[in-house]
């Protein structure tokens, strides 16, 4: 009987239901991705914001500032702070058009600026370098008016420097510059002088005068080299201003006694000379 009510017993049924968590929103896994994209965009434009409204110093505090293996360079970064003590607003400092920013006008009016007073500057040494040449010029073309004019002219020689037109007045065997060892000028440089002073009289740039002499001997107790190379600058200054100089055109008078030879032996009767510079302007 007990196998007989066993088999007539109703089946036993088991069903397995499988429960996901979350309903119908099928979980929360795209919040997160939807939000990472949101922080990523949001990171995106705030870069492309401060590409536009920063300047290259500005920007380069920035990066000194979040670079983790550079400390904030005071020097590069621009001062105690990401941004150099300058605001990102700064009107001072903006080179892009933004909010607080300069107008893209005003900076290239800068650019222009700056490029123009460059432009002026090579134009102004320019000008400079062609007034001394023609100086030069004007002096050494009057060798052709005359024979007297021919012979006073191999008493100078003439060069352009960097501080400006040296013109050379030296003593020949036959003719000196001054007489003897004193500051008395000779009938030449007197010839000179006038020939001088009307071809400054050209520009208006300062002059210096130096004087220059041959080394003595060294047995002398009282050696006048520095003292009589003055005196004949001086002497000069005087003739020049005599011939018609402006006396306010003379910036300096100096006495180099025998220091700067101009050939090789120091004791050559070459290096009697007087100096005249006439100074460029843009020194």
């Amino acid at each position: 009987m007990w196998m007989a009510a066993q088999g007539n017993a109703a089946p036993v049924i088991i069903k397995r239901k499988k429960v996901v968590s979350g309903g119908g929103h099928h979980g929360g896994a795209w919040k997160v991705a939807y939000a990472d994209f949101v922080t990523a965009m949001m990171a995106f434009f705030l870069l492309m914001w401060l590409l536009n409204a920063t300047t290259e110093k500005q920007r380069k505090g920035i990066s000194d500032y979040f670079n983790p293996t550079i400390p904030v360079n005071r020097i590069s970064g621009g001062g105690d702070g990401a941004f150099g003590g300058e605001s990102v607003f700064s009107e001072e400092t903006m080179a892009h058009t933004g909010t607080g920013a300069m107008d893209r006008k005003t900076a290239a009016t800068s650019s222009g600026s700056a490029g123009d007073s460059a432009g002026n500057g090579a134009a102004g040494e320019g000008r400079a370098q062609s007034e001394l040449e023609d100086v030069e010029k004007a002096l050494l073309a009057r060798g052709g008016e005359s024979n007297t004019m021919e012979r006073l002219l191999r008493h100078v020689v003439t060069r352009v420097t960097d501080e400006g037109l040296v013109i050379e007045l030296f003593d020949l065997p036959d003719a000196p510059l001054f007489n003897a060892t004193t500051a008395e000028p000779s009938p030449v440089l007197l010839a000179l002088s006038d020939l001088l002073a009307d071809v400054l009289n050209l520009t208006t740039n300062e002059i210096a005068v130096s004087g220059h002499l041959r080394a003595l001997p060294v047995t002398l107790i009282d050696n006048p080299v520095w003292d009589l190379s003055t005196l004949r600058a001086q002497a000069t200054r005087e003739l020049l201003e005599k011939a018609g100089l402006d006396t306010a055109r003379m910036q300096r008078i100096s006495g180099y006694a025998d220091r700067k030879p101009a050939v090789s032996d120091p004791s050559a009767e070459r290096n009697n000379r007087i100096e005249v510079i006439l100074l460029r302007r843009d020194r």
